[in-house]
């Protein structure tokens, strides 16, 4: 996740001294300018720099080399970041959304009907996020190893070239490049993370953030607007379907399909007990997969001081 990787930025109108610079994950459902300018939401009042990336892993670089405040991501990348040495961020709030948009993808023609048939055979993934963890179940779930396999990992893009050209005999990826892969390729879905995630991301912010009031303020507000833009696109589902296909660049039909499948819209939550105990137990598995050093105890990771204001009522 380096910050080199970072993909774009643009800024919003400034309001006071302080400036929040956010994260924005790819393009979609998970494009929270496009969201906001949708479901009508001003964001002109606060003080906003966007970037956009490419996945949760590159967020956390970006938190760790002091150039973010806030982002969204899986579970995952925070575990491998509280495996290392650098603690620049906690974890505020749960995003809970669908868990049908994470896959195994294989190509049109591919022989494979089960995850056995896939003994052997080279499987993409993205090291560090729900990609690797599902596969890791996966596999389990199929009575396969890691070693049964040959696991690539790859970036996005560089995963969407491969599989495209025929690198990869399967794919486990996550968000729109599911809709363009069987779109204009003919990929077909061969498992879901239904049963296997929780359903769980997490809304990260830096302890610098989190220290500086005028900061911390923003960050509850921001949290209060992707309240507001999740429950409009609840709300507005074949409206919101039509804008994301334009914006991913897949015919509407495909997108329709994919909420048609989802397991549950996506929404703001507090922080729980529950949500932490999620969180661990998907620690546990890399622990056991001897993919982190050591037991992690991912408690430290949150914060709950936005939980009073997520749980009233709009």
């Amino acid at each position: 996740m380096a910050g080199g990787l970072m993909l774009s930025g643009c800024g919003a109108a400034t309001s006071g001294s302080a400036r929040l610079r956010v994260a924005v994950t790819g393009k979609g459902e998970w494009n929270t300018r496009l969201l906001f300018r949708s479901a009508g939401i001003a964001t002109d009042g606060l003080a906003l720099d966007f970037s956009e990336f490419a996945s949760g892993n590159l967020i956390v670089e970006a938190l760790n080399g002091g150039s973010l405040d806030f982002g969204g991501m899986s579970e995952i990348p925070p575990i491998f970041a509280a495996a290392s040495t650098i603690q620049s961020f906690k974890q505020i709030a749960v995003l809970h959304g669908d868990v049908n948009n994470q896959v195994l993808l294989v190509p049109r023609g591919s022989g494979a009907r089960s995850i056995a048939d896939l003994r052997g055979k080279r499987v993409g993934y993205v090291r560090a996020t729900t990609s690797q963890y599902l596969l890791i179940r996966l596999l389990e779930k199929a009575g396969l190893g890691w070693d049964d396999i040959k696991p690539v990992a790859m970036g996005l893009t560089d995963g969407a070239a491969a599989f495209s050209q025929g690198a990869l005999d399967a794919w486990v990826i996550f968000g729109f490049p599911i809709q363009r892969a069987i779109a204009t390729e003919g990929a077909r879905i061969l498992a879901t993370a239904n049963g296997i995630l929780s359903g769980n991301y997490v809304a990260v912010a830096h302890v610098d953030a989190l220290a500086d009031p005028e900061k911390s303020k923003l960050l509850g507000e921001y949290l209060g607007l992707m309240r507001r833009g999740y429950a409009w696109a609840a709300a507005h589902q074949e409206e919101w379907a039509g804008i994301v296909a334009n914006d991913i660049r897949v015919p509407r039909e495909y997108v329709v399909d994919q909420f048609a499948r989802k397991s549950a819209d996506l929404e703001v939550r507090p922080v729980t007990p529950v949500a932490i105990a999620s969180q661990q137990e998907v620690a546990d598995v890399f622990t056991k997969g001897g993919l982190i050093p050591k037991r992690i105890d991912v408690r430290p990771l949150w914060d709950d001081r936005f939980n009073a204001a997520l749980l009233k009522k709009d």
